[in-house]
């Protein structure tokens, strides 16, 4: 199959690729650029676990094919850190014991993260509907809502 071309900037950096027409991001991300963070739960985007932002959108790269990257901006996991500085949600994550297995967990730190970066004071009610589209199956919602009100307070007040 004849693959294409691909630029786009991931993480901050320019990135090229090369892709067949049927790949899905999350295809290429795991497979081709060794971004194994992002996890594949369903395929078929109703986990959240493969959750990126993509031209500061949320998405399921599962649902996305790489082909329509080109020229994007995308943000995985990998890319939420500042070097060695945890960010406050992941940071948050820890501290609240918002995770267990670990499938679910990035996928709810990028819905997190675009949720908190438009509603910084966003409500319990509004975080967990924002998350809603996230599944976890073994450490429980209050945890994760509790961790991103955390995470949500300290970003308002580093803001400042």
């Amino acid at each position: 199959m004849r693959r294409t071309q691909v630029q786009a900037r991931l993480n901050g950096a320019d990135v090229d690729f090369l892709c067949e027409p049927r790949q899905s991001l999350l295809e290429i991300l795991r497979d081709e650029l060794g971004l194994t963070g992002t996890k594949e739960g369903c395929s078929n985007g109703n986990c959240g676990a493969c959750s990126v932002m993509l031209n500061g959108r949320l998405v399921n790269a599962c649902c996305v094919l790489a082909v329509e990257t080109d020229g994007a901006d995308i943000l995985t996991i990998e890319g939420v850190a500042d070097g060695d500085q945890l960010h406050p949600l992941q940071q948050a994550f820890l501290e609240e014991a918002a995770l267990q297995c670990g499938i679910c967990t990035p996928g709810f730190i990028i819905a997190a993260k675009a949720l908190l970066e438009r509603e910084p004071d966003a409500t319990e009610e509004r975080i967990r509907y924002w998350l809603a589209g996230n599944l976890c199956r073994c450490t429980g919602y209050d945890k994760i809502v509790k961790a991103v009100q955390r995470a949500g307070v300290q970003m308002k007040g580093s803001a400042s």
